[in-house]
């Protein structure tokens, strides 16, 4: 049994749901104009249509209503809200937001709001982007638009969704939008800016609210689970966790971006490699980045094991033929037990996991249903996990499961089917599969089946 009160939720994005990518005023956002770069995206694939949630949002919100979920992670897209990215906001996209948690909150459905799930508008980028410091006051004054806006209704909100990712995807490697290839003088300045934006915005979120706002963040960092349970492999794990590396992909850290969020101060071992990198007099800045949250989002997949080998810690290479989700991804459901108990013992936080799922073989069977034992395997693993570090006193509070909806998966176009509900992407038409009935019972007893 999970506690009483605990929150059941699903997720999705603007970006890879919504669709409707010129209506209403809506201009360009980075991933429209990445979608548009040959090879980008598989197949050349782009989410101007995606699920036409923009259309068909009633008939999404209803299945969540049937669910039975108590709130739904969602973005906002700030070039349908703000089509210049600043300046005058657009009443057509603002009144869609509207639209969307009234009908939410018709079916007693929290809706819980994220600012920024990767689309920046492309005016903006064109203006430097997150290189540009002043991307924190464009991104505090369409936070102030939202708050004032649907503060009245929205009690829960979301600054930056997994800022790990857009910045080494988006801005080192190249594979997501923008599709930049920064080196590391120039990638700090872009972790620096999105942490004093999420700062601001949640001053802005604070000020500007016509109710109470409950305020967190959905970071993803790299997870580590120990070996065994020796208090060796325990300590290596989380070492490794927040551990700042000059390395390949140092950018997928916890500490580098948490610490200075919640505690005010970036992790020593992390300014030996590029405290010089950081814009100057940044000491500044961190008393804005570090404003009180209420809580502490982590989106969790999976987690490689770490243990100590001839004393020293070690990745352990994974056994052949271990299990994989379609995306290559391995299935590790610990990741959902030492996650959350790493983060909440360095960050005394109360926690949301706020996206964990996978990407399944899914298809429409012959008898007109989808039958994704997979993912219903899967989950049943890591709740199962999740269930027993809630038991040994990690104070997490809800889950949302990613996603309510097969839909656009960044750079793997339509490939990736990660929904409770499967969508043809010709037709539009939804189909609930397994995992979905399967879910539906775990929210209705609150409890996992024995």
């Amino acid at each position: 049994m999970f506690p009483d009160g605990f929150l059941w939720g699903v997720a999705s994005s603007a970006y890879q749901i919504e669709g409707g990518a010129a209506a209403d005023g809506r201009t360009p956002s980075v991933w429209d104009s990445f979608s548009q770069q040959p090879g980008a995206v598989v197949r050349g694939e782009s989410g101007a249509v995606a699920c036409d949630h923009f259309e068909r949002y009633l008939e999404d919100v209803d299945l969540m209503g049937e669910l039975g979920v108590g709130a739904y992670r969602f973005s906002v897209s700030w070039p349908r809200v703000i089509p210049d990215g600043v300046g005058s906001p657009s009443a057509d996209g603002l009144a869609f937001y509207d639209r969307l948690v009234d009908a939410l909150l018709e079916r007693s459905i929290q809706p819980w709001c994220t600012l920024y799930h990767w689309d920046m508008p492309e005016a903006l980028f064109r203006k430097g982007g997150w290189l540009n410091r002043e991307s924190a006051d464009w991104f505090a004054d369409y936070a102030a638009l939202l708050a004032d806006r649907l503060g009245d209704r929205v009690a829960n909100w979301m600054t930056l969704n997994e800022p790990q990712v857009y910045v080494h995807h988006g801005h080192t490697a190249g594979i997501h939008a923008p599709g930049m290839r920064y080196d590391a003088a120039r990638i700090v300045p872009v972790i620096h800016h999105s942490l004093l934006a999420h700062g601001r915005a949640t001053q802005a979120l604070r000020s500007f609210s016509r109710g109470k706002a409950t305020i967190g963040w959905a970071p993803v960092g790299e997870t580590r689970i120990p070996h065994t349970n020796s208090p060796d492999d325990i300590e290596a794990a989380c070492d490794a966790m927040f551990r700042v590396e000059k390395r390949e992909g140092w950018e997928f850290n916890n500490s580098w971006f948490s610490d200075p969020a919640v505690l005010g101060e970036y992790p020593a071992d992390g300014l030996k490699h590029y405290g010089t990198m950081l814009p100057d007099r940044f000491e500044r800045d961190l008393e804005i980045i570090r404003q009180p949250l209420d809580f502490y989002g982590v989106n969790i997949y999976q987690a490689p094991r770490i243990g100590v080998r001839d004393g020293s810690p070690s990745k352990i290479e994974e056994r052949p033929g271990e299990p994989r989700t379609r995306f290559g991804w391995p299935v590790t459901p610990e990741a959902l037990y030492w996650g959350p108990k790493f983060l909440h013992d360095r960050y005394q936080l109360p926690m949301y996991i706020t996206e964990n799922g996978l990407s399944s073989m899914d298809w429409v069977h012959l008898d007109g249903k989808v039958h994704d034992a997979g993912r219903i395997d899967f989950l049943h693993r890591y709740l199962r996990e999740l269930e027993r570090a809630v038991s040994d006193g990690v104070d997490v509070r809800g889950y949302f499961q990613w996603s309510i909806l097969d839909n656009f998966e960044w750079a793997a176009g339509y490939d990736q089917r990660f929904g409770l509900v499967h969508v043809d992407f010709e037709t539009g038409v939804r189909i609930p599969k397994d995992s979905y009935h399967w879910y539906r019972s775990v929210i209705a007893e609150n409890a996992l089946p024995s």
